[in-house]
């Protein structure tokens, strides 16, 4: 059975992925860490520190990769620097980050502010201004176990993991990767909602990476996983399994 590692986003933690863990161990070996800063891993690292520290203590299995937001940057630095440790990769509401001078200052005092508030004011209130982002707008369709279970996870996380995350981690902070993703040799899928306000920084993503496939869910917002989870599932077992076929 193929490994599978997946790699939730900001705020999140292993957990974050719901059902559609069961989902995917029917098929294969899942590996769900919890990111530097998030659940059981409260000190927080860089991307590019994150993506050594996974190819590290998996890297030798050949694995399959499905990383989301966040976690899609550390799957893209992964994939960039040991572009043996990935079979297959997947990638979720994907940014390759900014190489915009201007927009990485503004973004890292952004986030710099925003850490500084998490420190100041607790989880909670961060947690209620963050699912009230236009990003994650579309989460109103989402039924109230979900969203009762995602606001959990949420509010599992320290004050200081999150903040040190944002300061750390952010993308005014990591080195971008634009100029990386033509040498990505793994076959790629690119996942992103059809009503995703960071459309466009998934698609840019997708036709950096020769052969990548980009696959527009419809009726999804920043999550696909979450809104429309048949559909997410049945993408990564179809596009993970095609080896297995052939």
């Amino acid at each position: 059975m193929s490994s599978l590692l997946l790699i939730h986003g900001f705020t999140g933690s292993a957990l974050a992925w719901g059902d559609n863990i069961p989902a995917l161990e029917q098929q294969f070996d899942v590996i769900a860490v919890d990111l530097p800063g998030h659940g059981t891993n409260p000190v927080a690292a860089s991307v590019e520190a994150t993506a050594e520290d996974l190819a590290h203590r998996y890297g030798s299995q050949h694995m399959h990769v499905l990383g989301y937001s966040l976690g899609a940057r550390v799957a893209l630095r992964l994939v960039a620097v040991h572009p043996a440790a990935v079979s297959r990769l997947i990638l979720e509401s994907p940014s390759a980050g900014s190489t915009d001078f201007n927009a990485r200052t503004e973004r890292r005092i952004a986030d710099d502010d925003l850490a500084d508030d998490i420190e100041r004011d607790g989880v909670q209130a961060f947690v209620d201004r963050w699912e009230r982002m236009p990003i994650f707008a579309s989460h109103a369709q989402l039924p109230e176990a979900v969203l009762a279970e995602q606001r959990a996870i949420r509010l599992a996380n320290t004050p200081h993991g999150l903040a040190q995350s944002l300061r750390l981690a952010g993308q005014g902070v990591m080195t971008p990767l634009q100029d990386r993703l033509a040498k990505i040799a793994a076959p790629t899928l690119v996942i992103v909602g059809a009503i995703d306000p960071a459309r466009a920084r998934a698609e840019q993503v997708a036709a950096g990476i020769p052969g990548a496939r980009l696959a527009i869910v419809d009726g999804a917002g920043h999550t696909p996983h979450l809104e429309r989870p048949e559909a997410f599932r049945r993408l990564v077992i179809d596009f993970l399994q095609e080896d297995a076929a052939a």
